[in-house]
């Protein structure tokens, strides 16, 4: 039956409450091409640099059958940072402009037309269209009792669900499992717990466990969680292999040009020309399926290489300890690549050893940008001179990088250029002890990137391409 929009009131203020209380150096050229004008462009990279770094932050730090044809949805880009896609819930189907992310489990939408989303607005942001529980003939509300509430809460906060002495598998509904509040990097949201049904054109899956969110702050879109665990979008689908292509940042907001997302693909799609490595257990999560980390896609990241030269970093960073802490992770939501400052520190010291002489610093323009290094460029240069920065992964996988990857050019003018990757804040205290991965992959790294996770054989594959018209 549909959801009642008096017991969304009922619970509204308790959503407040959540909401509140919570070798030969290797050098390539980066061609200087011009780029549609952006209001306030060293604006734009602050936003994207900051809303990266909160969300490691927070990364780090977060105290039923496969179906016969593969579906492919196009990926928008948007500069908020975020690539989206679309699906279709409810009956009949509503269709909805979510954010893929792949270091999130959870599926959740802006929900109800009482929907409000603070701070969430921007000149090329499309306005956010709600799902409507009450347009829908398939909504149920997680019950209490129901397993599926333990996916969102620990048991002992569901100790005090009243008696249930009903046999549905929906475990008592009319005791609705308690609202969920999430925190991203530089946002958050709240809501209910709710079951739909997800439609594709070949196939439904009804009953998908879904958030119903009522309350969000700095979060433009709903979110489609394809990390690991059982809420994500391809466990619950049953799925054995997904993949994406993102298209380059340079079409953020165009309504027309777009990668794609496909899932399970054919395994000779998968396999093609690409290069794979491993998905690692984080062993401090592995115990616990409870533990933030375990939704994490973690990858064995042997060696990082500047223009064909290995960079020093410790080991401890690049393997997870006894705690959980270090290691690499691939996030499609992360927009610029986190780096520990024991991993950052060295990649900016080699990329200003290997610059020097060609581009000097410009503090000016890491201040407004909050990236570093930032490089002035001759006005007269039409291609830069740049090292290369090559991953290194386990089984012998390297994603070398194009320059357009890791470095953007920057102000009205492009009159510089700053590596597009972040830290924790300058001065920051670290050690081995911080929690969580000490690299995040953000999407900026993987532009014209196909993207194959094979969830059968543990292991992600990548093969660089165009994504545009793919």
């Amino acid at each position: 039956m549909p959801l009642s929009p008096h017991l969304l009131l009922l619970f509204l203020p308790l959503l407040l409450l959540f909401f509140c209380v919570t070798s030969t150096p290797v050098s390539l050229q980066l061609s200087r091409l011009p780029v549609p004008p952006h209001p306030e462009p060293l604006h734009r990279f602050a936003a994207l640099a900051s809303a990266s770094a909160l969300r490691a932050s927070l990364l780090k730090n977060p105290h039923r059958h496969a179906s016969p044809d593969p579906y492919r949805s196009p990926l928008f880009p948007h500069s908020y940072g975020g690539y989206s896609l679309t699906l279709a819930l409810g009956t009949p189907p509503q269709q909805l402009s979510l954010l893929l992310d792949t270091a999130s489990h959870l599926t959740w939408v802006p929900c109800t037309s009482s929907y409000q989303c603070r701070s969430c607005s921007s000149p090329s942001a499309a306005p956010v269209i709600p799902f409507l529980p009450k347009s829908s003939s398939s909504t149920r509300l997680v019950g209490c009792h129901n397993p599926r509430c333990l996916w969102i809460h620990p048991r002992d906060r569901l100790s005090g669900c009243p008696s249930c002495n009903s046999t549905s598998a929906d475990g008592c509904p009319a005791v609705p499992c308690p609202p969920y509040a999430l925190i991203y990097g530089s946002g958050s949201t709240a809501g209910l717990f709710m079951l739909e049904t997800l439609a594709f054109p070949h196939r439904t899956v009804p009953d998908f466990a879904v958030g119903c969110s009522i309350l969000s702050e700095r979060q433009p879109a709903g979110v489609a969680g394809f990390g690991r665990g059982a809420p994500s979008l391809p466990s619950q689908m049953g799925l054995k292999r997904f993949s994406y292509c993102l298209i380059s940042r340079r079409y953020d907001d165009d309504a027309v040009e777009s990668g794609f997302l496909v899932l399970d693909p054919a395994k000779d799609d998968t396999s093609s020309g690409l290069s794979f490595t491993p998905f690692l257990n984080n062993t401090a999560a592995g115990a616990d399926e409870a533990s933030p980390f375990s939704i994490y896609y973690y990858v064995g990241l042997r060696e990082i290489a500047v223009g064909g030269l290995k960079v020093g970093i410790p080991r401890s960073a690049l393997v997870p300890n006894s705690r959980g802490n270090g290691g690499a992770i691939v996030d499609s939501g992360t927009t610029f690549t986190y780096m520990a400052p024991p991993v950052f520190k060295p990649l900016v010291a080699a990329f200003i050893n290997r610059v020097a002489g060609r581009y000097n610093r410009s503090a000016a323009v890491e201040d407004r940008t909050g990236l570093r290094p930032c490089f002035s460029l001759p006005p007269d240069s039409a291609d830069v001179e740049l090292p290369e920065l090559t991953f290194r992964f386990e089984v012998y996988a390297e994603m070398r990088l194009p320059p357009e990857n890791y470095f953007a050019f920057t102000g009205p003018d492009r009159a510089a250029m700053c590596l597009t990757i972040v830290s924790d804040s300058v001065g920051a205290a670290y050690s081995d002890n911080a929690g969580g991965p000490a690299i995040i992959l953000g999407n900026f790294q993987q532009q014209d990137y196909y993207m194959a996770y094979d969830l059968e054989k543990g292991r992600v594959g990548f093969r660089r391409q165009s994504c545009l018209g793919s």
